[in-house]
């Protein structure tokens, strides 16, 4: 293996063609595209959150400890040479360790923080994003009691699953072992999420993954793998990993390079999900040309299928053949219709909260003013303020659903993926329980679980075949609609919030919020646009795939 090949602990979750094209010298001349915006907000959100946090640690520590702090700003060699050092002082804490590379291991990294024990040290991750939901049974310490030994089953949370921050621990794990700084006894790791309220410890040699696997087992397989991929690469090997169009394509900055490669093969991943490509080029199925002349009607070959149905898979790669966007999987698409109608949509910042609930209500008057309604806060997430929101919008909700029922009419509202909307349905009732207007979980269960919440989202999944995707900005377009703003999106809204509420000092800015109104409302009147063309054109405008 080249001595040249170093891998962080992304390269085990990212995706082995990523992981081919990083190493191939060849790709050292293709220009990539600029840093995203929103990615590199992110990075500065991360770092800002990191800093906040390691302030609180560094003052909870108190004067008899030993705190390192090295700024990720100095050259790299530089902050090897302090960790080295502050490694040989044994100090106590040490935040913001680069550990020296390491040719052998073919690894490389650093830690947002290493907590000496009596025997060695252990990391622990300070990450911008849930660690728990409320539960039982995660392995907690209060947030500025970093000792692993005074970890307890904690009776109010459970552990969200994040993978990727369990796998970066063994990575870290690892390193330390080859420097002989390890704790020697059971591997541990802890991780301080968003909320910054505990420290959320990992028994990474619990068999808690698929097959009764450990995180340092499953670590070890994918690091093999991902050092096989990039050593070939970086050699000029026959590749060990192909291009195939997966979730993660999303925000690669290789996927123009993949897209080409993909359009010109005309590969079958274009149209069916990343798995199930690759169980089609098993069974000798590679292009959307060699899957959409295939029989629907034959049997199907032996695969471990994880998608819709293999009928499906056919019919996406004639449409996608065919230039259609949808076509109807079922001969008659329908819509459940009520006398009163309101279209709904939720804006979020990230995992910090939901901050804006916007309303479309249509249908026969009761009263209540018909059309768009908001529900806002402008102070920057997180708020106790979006309570107030939260609140205002469940009321106004609830009245109308009341006077419907009173008048005895019939009530549905609509969203587009009701995942979005449930998590913070839920997710404010539980965080805002005893603010008054807040209504119980069982309140919100019994309406979701209720046919008057209608997600259009599964309306589409059951009724069309989708070859370029379902988000509600590639479908509505084919109901006719279009957004008023150019930029319209949710990468985008998050760069409008932040000028909105005037975070990081800056002063709101109100054209913003206007722009954020705008695009709320576009984004209901979009929801409604569709459920409407569905009921009158859908059977009239798109095919029916057995007809293709």
């Amino acid at each position: 293996m080249g001595d040249e090949v170093l891998l962080d602990a992304g390269a085990v979750s990212r995706c082995r063609r990523r992981v081919h094209l990083e190493h191939d010298p060849a790709m050292r001349e293709v220009p990539l595209p600029p840093p995203d915006p929103t990615t590199q907000q992110r990075i500065e959100d991360a770092t800002a959150h990191r800093e906040a946090i390691a302030g609180q640690l560094a003052e909870a520590a108190g004067p008899e400890a030993t705190w390192v702090h090295i700024p990720r700003v100095l050259p790299a060699a530089e902050r090897v040479q302090r960790t080295e050092a502050a490694f040989e002082d044994k100090a106590d804490y040490i935040w913001g360790a680069l550990f020296p590379a390491d040719p052998v291991g073919h690894r490389r990294g650093g830690v947002d923080l290493l907590v000496r024990t009596e025997d060695g040290y252990v990391p622990v991750l300070v990450v911008r994003h849930r660690i728990t939901d409320r539960g039982q049974g995660a392995s907690t310490t209060a947030l500025t009691d970093l000792d692993p030994a005074h970890r307890r089953p904690d009776e109010a949370r459970k552990v969200r699953s994040q993978p990727r921050d369990q796998l970066r621990l063994a990575h870290l794990r690892r390193i330390l072992q080859t420097h002989g700084k390890a704790e020697p006894g059971r591997a541990v790791g802890g991780v301080i999420g968003l909320d910054a309220d505990v420290v959320v410890w990992h028994d990474l040699t619990a068999g808690t993954w698929p097959g009764g696997r450990t995180a340092l087992d499953e670590y070890d397989a994918r690091f093999a793998d991902r050092i096989a991929v990039a050593t070939a690469a970086a050699t000029g090997a026959e590749p060990l990993a192909e291009p195939s169009r997966v979730l993660e394509c999303r925000r690669c900055p290789f996927w123009p390079t993949c897209e080409v490669a993909l359009t010109e093969a005309r590969d079958v991943s274009l149209v069916v999900r990343g798995e199930d490509a690759g169980e089609l080029r098993r069974a000798g199925v590679s292009t959307v040309d060699q899957l959409a002349a295939l029989d629907p009607a034959a049997e199907p070959p032996s695969m471990n299928w994880t998608g819709g149905t293999f009928t499906d898979a056919i019919m996406l790669g004639r449409a996608w053949l065919a230039e259609l966007t949808v076509v109807r999987r079922t001969p008659e698409v329908r819509v459940p219709r009520a006398d009163v109608e309101v279209d709904v949509d939720m804006e979020s910042f990230g995992d910090s909260g939901a901050y804006l609930w916007g309303t479309w209500l249509s249908g026969v008057d009761l009263g209540v003013p018909r059309g768009y309604r908001a529900f806002v806060t402008w102070e920057p997430l997180p708020t106790a303020d979006e309570a107030r929101s939260f609140a205002e919008f469940w009321t106004w909700f609830t009245d109308l659903r009341e006077r419907t029922h009173a008048a005895g009419l019939t009530f549905r509202a609509y969203c587009y993926n009701a995942l979005a909307e449930n998590r913070w349905l839920f997710g404010s009732a539980e965080r805002f329980g005893e603010y008054p207007g807040i209504p119980a979980k069982a309140a919100i269960q019994s309406f979701v679980d209720s046919d008057e919440w209608v997600d259009l989202f599964r309306s589409v999944t059951d009724q069309f075949l989708c070859s370029r995707g379902k988000g509600l900005k590639v479908i509505a377009p084919v109901a006719g609609f279009t957004w008023r703003d150019p930029e319209a999106g949710g990468e985008a809204s998050m760069r409008w919030y932040r000028d909105a509420v005037g975070m990081d000092g800056a002063v709101p800015d109100e054209t913003q919020r206007t722009r954020l109104l705008r695009y709320n409302e576009d984004d209901v009147l979009a929801t409604r646009a569709l459920r409407e063309w569905m009921t009158a054109r859908a059977n009239a405008e798109v095919p029916y795939m057995l007809d293709l």
